[in-house]
């Protein structure tokens, strides 16, 4: 095990929306931002930006890492592209105030047909329906998540419906 690995995910996190250099075994280096890193695997995800709005993303594996030098800190800008690369096409169309309005709208709407819903998450972006389906921005159909396939399946019918009456 290399000291990379042997780092705690708290020791990695300070690496995130950093512009770093990777030191690897077998005297490859790697440069880019670092989007995230695996607790798991100690793996380095990293994101360069190239032309035409195009990103790159690499992955430097966990025990591959002999050394990891920070070059720049990320500023708000940088910050807030690196958390939009993995964002669906459709949350990217809209303001942060649009997605708090369709969010307080599609609350009100199941409240007001006896569906409980609850927000979560540390910015409560995300609506829990009953205990067991998740809504996330922009707060389709295609944003449902649930282990249970039928709730899932009609929450999501339901959404639709309520989405084409809005349109």
């Amino acid at each position: 095990m290399n000291d990379w690995q042997r780092k705690s995910p708290l020791d990695w996190e300070t690496y995130v929306n950093k512009m770093v250099k990777v030191a690897a075994i077998e005297k490859h280096e790697y440069e880019g931002w670092v989007l995230t890193v695996d607790p798991v695997s100690a793996s380095i995800v990293l994101a360069t930006f190239l032309e035409n709005e195009k990103v790159s993303i690499s992955i430097v594996l966990g025990h591959a890492v002999q050394e990891v030098e920070i070059l720049k800190e990320g500023d708000d800008e940088m910050k807030q592209r690196l958390s939009c690369i993995f964002a669906p096409e459709e949350s990217k169309a809209y303001s942060p105030e649009e997605l708090e309005k369709r969010k307080n709208n599609l609350k009100t709407w199941l409240e007001t047909n006896h569906i409980p819903v609850t927000e979560q998450g540390e910015s409560g972006r995300t609506l829990c329906v009953a205990g067991v389906l998740t809504i996330d921005p922009p707060y389709g159909p295609e944003e449902c998540s649930s282990s249970n396939e039928i709730i899932l399946s009609r929450v999501q019918g339901l959404i639709q419906g309520y989405l084409e009456k809005q349109g």
